[in-house]
């Protein structure tokens, strides 16, 4: 029996949670599941430009384990990529770190801790139009008792 795996810790969400080739229609694409924490590998390692001890301490995990998980990710963006596949941004093991906020009237996006009230308007617009992002990472997939929890800080 293997051993459960650790949370991996992630400070933001994706935006969004699709991504698909242009001008195919979605019933008709495979599509590949990128866990939230490869998602997470791929914004520090490949977009933040972060060494893989340094990712990998910012995700609480190994550097080796980091390596594991960003090595899965490239896999999957390739393999999407390569035979045009959709890519859903779903699952893991993983504790999120801060909220992502979307205003529907301004666009606007913003983050806020998970020790800080939940707003109830835009810091932008004022608008009361709000979407909690981070929500929707919160339910169903992988769960091992980790999947999705908020982190209270402490």
């Amino acid at each position: 029996m293997s051993k459960p795996k650790k949370n991996r810790y992630v400070k933001y969400p994706p935006f969004v949670a699709y991504f698909k080739p242009q001008g195919v229609p979605m019933y008709s694409l495979e599509q590949v599941s990128l866990h939230v924490e490869e998602y997470e590998a791929l914004r520090l390692s490949d977009f933040q430009g972060m060494r893989h001890n340094e990712a990998a301490s910012e995700m609480k995990v190994s550097r080796p384990t980091f390596t594991r998980i960003i090595n899965s990710a490239h896999k999957k963006l390739a393999d999407a990529i390569t035979n045009g596949k959709a890519i859903r941004v779903e699952g893991g093991n993983f504790i999120l770190m801060d909220m992502r906020f979307f205003c529907e009237d301004c666009r606007n996006i913003w983050e806020i801790g998970n020790t800080d009230a939940i707003p109830e308007n835009c810091p932008k617009c004022g608008s009361q139009n709000i979407v909690d992002l981070s929500h929707r990472f919160m339910h169903g997939g992988h769960n091992r008792g980790g999947f999705g929890r908020r982190h209270r800080g402490g």
